[in-house]
């Protein structure tokens, strides 16, 4: 019978074994956005999906991101949502996304009061999905809040209702407020019963992008087959957390139950008159 101590050596041999595979993949990916302008964010939760193409992505907030596609300063972003459904003038890249099926740890509203009292949200002013994600939720509850802009991350604590996402509202959370929270993630799954898409790569319709699409698609593929790396090497709060936030919280599929998600999503922005809202074209 194989020790302990003989399963952590197979395992640091397994990972040398495929270190000549990863740099080779690396080495391909790099630079080859080529022409292409591409947009992502710098949280914990995209990193798989911008492996090897890290040097030449352009870093911002969500909302940032947005702005840029509308601009045509990007010919695609790994964007909120909402940007995809509350424009028509993208093409979403089928098969990729940031969601999750039940709780999601990074998008919640933190509050010190019940739900049932809250008068004003402050929002990181980042989000874009996450605000007309909680906006639905609340409206659900026949609930209906003034939203505000959070000034800075730094007043977070002092707040009676926040809505953070994200790295800033993982930080919230390590950094032990008594807040009680809210998750968005768990909340969706357990009235919908359906995964929640947070974010895909909006791409500007009309731009000839095969070789995108394959690109991007690529890094996906790479970002997947090196989770473990990417888990083991990350320094972002604990290994443990990056283990349960990648591996379990966050999934990166895009797949006919999110798909479904996305269109109860629709359904209940239209319900309340969040809009107009398009219907998405998915591209493989």
């Amino acid at each position: 019978m194989a020790t302990t101590d003989d399963l952590a050596a197979s395992a640091k041999w397994v990972e040398r074994a495929q270190v000549p595979s990863r740099v080779e993949r690396e080495y391909a990916l790099d630079q080859s956005l080529g022409k292409f302008r591409v947009g992502s964010v710098k949280a914990l939760n995209a990193v798989p999906l911008t492996r090897g193409l890290e040097s030449e992505i352009v870093y911002d907030v969500p909302s940032k991101l947005s702005q840029m596609l509308q601009r045509d300063e990007l010919d695609a972003a790994l964007v909120s949502i909402v940007e995809a459904l509350f424009h028509d003038r993208y093409d979403v890249l089928d098969g990729i996304a940031v969601a999750s099926l039940g709780e999601v740890k990074s998008v919640f509203l933190a509050h010190k009061k019940p739900i049932e009292e809250a008068k004003e949200v402050f929002c990181d002013t980042a989000s874009l999905t996450s605000v007309m994600l909680l906006k639905v939720l609340l409206a659900e509850r026949g609930l209906m809040p003034e939203f505000k802009p959070l000034e800075s991350y730094a007043v977070a604590k002092d707040k009676d209702f926040v809505l953070l996402i994200g790295d800033p509202a993982l930080d919230f959370l390590f950094a032990n407020q008594t807040h009680e929270i809210f998750d968005l993630g768990a909340e969706w799954t357990e009235l919908t019963k359906l995964p929640f898409v947070y974010a895909v790569w909006a791409m500007r319709r009309g731009v000839h992008t095969p070789e995108l699409r394959r690109t991007l698609r690529e890094a996906c593929d790479f970002g997947l087959d090196t989770m473990d790396h990417i888990i083991n090497s990350r320094t972002e709060y604990t290994l443990d957390f990056r283990k349960d936030y990648l591996g379990w919280h966050i999934h990166h599929h895009l797949c006919s139950d999110e798909k479904r998600g996305v269109a109860k999503f629709i359904e209940l922005l239209r319900k309340y008159g969040f809009g107009p809202v398009y219907e998405p074209i998915f591209v493989s």
